[in-house]
């Protein structure tokens, strides 16, 4: 698809994309906050490598079954402008499409390829990872769709789920297990009675799990919350209808937030309220590293026990990549000299 509306004329009108993915949601987060900003409405392009090529990404082939060429192939010509990709097995799809367009393809990856600079034309990083090179944008967030106008919709009118709750509203976002990560029993128990704590402080309490949330947090959690659901001062998400976690973050007065998702922890700063951590077992020092970041900047504060308060300016990186990525596209399609 082209490009609607190119923020402040930073894509020539016309300019066309994709967004490879295998499917995980938090890098198609990524990819498609990038093009938003752009004011790009690519069409995903979905993989799904079997084995053993699945295995060897990224540095094997592609599938043969996906190659272009192939019926069904997710990486058919004509191609377009620019190509986004993230996650490890989209690597060798990036590559394929970059050498089937005769290079014309401008292509961007999103995180640390694992594969060096050379994967793609340039390549987006978390300043708290380390991949650096003469093609690669640092932010300190990751890109993602909770832009502005977002939240200003969301405002202006209030899910009737959230609606009846009393302010203030304070929004409790769960992650879950991951690879460095887990929602031990210990986590569990902390969590719930982190809930507890917010709902017997007098707020009202807005609960959303992810994907990756355990049944068992979110039904102990629950249990916490029965005396504030019964008096209306909780909601829960149960995953029926549509996804209230903009409406959440929009309304909330403060937020807390497991540290087990660099995305989550994002989203939540780009809202101006203040961001409570807890910081489920596991972990790794990059995760430390982006906390201890966004500690510094004064968006965020590990849990102690109970809320705070605090202002800072909402962090959006989205903007600066977009630009960033867009001078390098102009410079690549010599427009402009490069940045």
């Amino acid at each position: 698809m082209v490009a609607r509306d190119a923020v402040a004329g930073l894509l020539p009108p016309g300019t066309t994309a994709w967004v490879l993915s295998d499917g995980k949601i938090g890098d198609e987060v990524q990819c498609f906050g990038i093009a938003d900003a752009l004011g790009l409405a690519p069409p995903r392009r979905l993989i799904a490598p079997r084995a053993p090529w699945s295995w060897a990404t990224p540095y094997g082939p592609v599938d043969p079954r996906e190659a272009p060429g192939r019926p069904g192939s997710p990486i058919a010509p004509p191609y377009p402008d620019i190509v986004f990709a993230a996650g490890r097995r989209t690597v060798p799809y990036l590559r394929r499409v970059k050498r089937a367009s005769g290079g014309r393809t401008f292509t961007v990856f999103v995180k640390d390829p694992y594969t060096g600079t050379g994967t793609a034309d340039v390549i987006w990083i978390p300043e708290h990872d380390k991949l650096r090179g003469d093609n690669v944008v640092v932010s300190l967030t990751p890109a993602h769709r909770l832009r502005p106008e977002v939240f200003a919709r969301a405002r202006a009118a209030i899910d009737p789920r959230i609606a009846p709750l009393p302010q203030p509203r304070v929004a409790m976002v769960l992650g879950g297990k991951g690879v460095n990560h887990d929602f031990s029993p210990a986590d569990v128990e902390a969590l719930a009675g982190i809930a507890a704590t917010i709902a017997g402080s007098g707020a009202s309490l807005m609960v959303t799990p992810s994907r990756r949330t355990p049944p068992d947090a979110l039904a102990a959690i629950r249990a916490a919350l029965q005396p504030a659901l019964a008096e209306g001062r909780a909601f829960v998400w149960d995953g029926t209808g549509e996804n209230p976690y903009p409406q959440i973050l929009a309304h909330a007065s403060a937020i807390l937030v497991t540290g087990d998702s660099a995305n989550m922890v994002g989203e939540a700063t780009a809202t101006g309220a203040p961001v409570h951590v807890y910081e489920p077992s596991g972990g790794h020092p990059k995760v430390t590293r982006y906390l201890d970041r966004l500690t510094e900047e004064g968006a965020v504060r590990r849990w102690t026990g109970r809320l705070e308060s605090w202002s800072y300016a909402p962090i959006d990186s989205a903007p600066v990549t977009a630009r960033e990525i867009a001078a390098r596209y102009r410079a690549f399609r010599g427009l402009t000299a490069r940045p």
